[in-house]
């Protein structure tokens, strides 16, 4: 029943202890009980995150405040996607030096600018980075996969001397894996054959041999040694 739910065996038996259900049989539940369930269930196996878009409208800013008042245990990021594609489109341009996520971006070539594209980024500069550090795209999405989803970056080379792939790309690859996903996992997700053959796998960054039930940390740089390597 809870996998058509999209939630795991664990979810549901921390629910039914955290809301002290466990000793409760599920045809004696209450509407209460049903209801404090359902909303912890909910709560750890679907993590919420708001995002308050258009935080470059006026008047944004008091529904932000509204926002995480009234939702004070949900973690809630303003945001300007209008600003964030401003910006990108203007790196691609060449105009601008900017990454995503960033919380400043530097003019390279002000001469190329017009009017309307200076009062543009003067507004992102003051109004959106100036006051919310960033323009939030970003942020969100990291807060989403690293802190609610526990997701770790792992990057796989096949280079241990260059930290490359066979076409002397340096860290190519970043492949994003839950917390307490081990080696194993890892060879999965590149190829099954590189994981039915798999013997060890070394951690790059600090020379270690690890075995195939090593759980990866976040930022691991690592080098699957497989009997059958892809």
């Amino acid at each position: 029943m809870y996998r058509g739910l999209g939630t795991k065996k664990t979810h549901v038996k921390d629910t039914l202890k955290a809301t002290n259900l466990d000793d409760k049989k599920l045809d004696d539940f209450g509407i209460e009980d049903s209801k404090k369930f359902a909303s912890h269930l909910r709560k750890i196996s679907k993590p919420t995150l708001i995002v308050a878009n258009k935080i470059d409208v006026e008047g944004a800013d008091k529904n932000f405040a509204r926002l995480r008042e009234r939702f004070s245990d949900i973690i809630t990021v303003p945001a300007s996607a209008d600003s964030e594609l401003s910006l990108r489109r203007a790196e691609q341009k060449g105009l601008i030096k900017y990454s995503p996520g960033s919380e400043q971006f530097k003019i390279l070539k002000p001469e190329e600018l017009n009017e309307r594209q200076k009062n543009a980024l003067d507004f992102i500069k003051k109004d959106i980075m100036g006051e919310y550090m960033r323009t939030g795209v970003q942020f969100a999405i990291n807060i989403a996969v690293f802190k609610l989803l526990k997701m770790n970056s792992i990057y796989p080379v096949a280079n241990e001397e260059k930290l490359s792939d066979k076409k002397g790309n340096v860290l190519p690859d970043l492949i994003l894996l839950k917390d307490g996903a081990t080696v194993t996992d890892l060879a999965h997700e590149i190829h099954t054959d590189l994981a039915k053959g798999l013997l060890y796998a070394k951690d790059l960054r600090y020379n270690l041999r690890l075995p195939k039930t090593y759980q990866l940390r976040d930022r691991d740089v690592i080098s699957l040694v497989s009997a059958s390597k892809k």
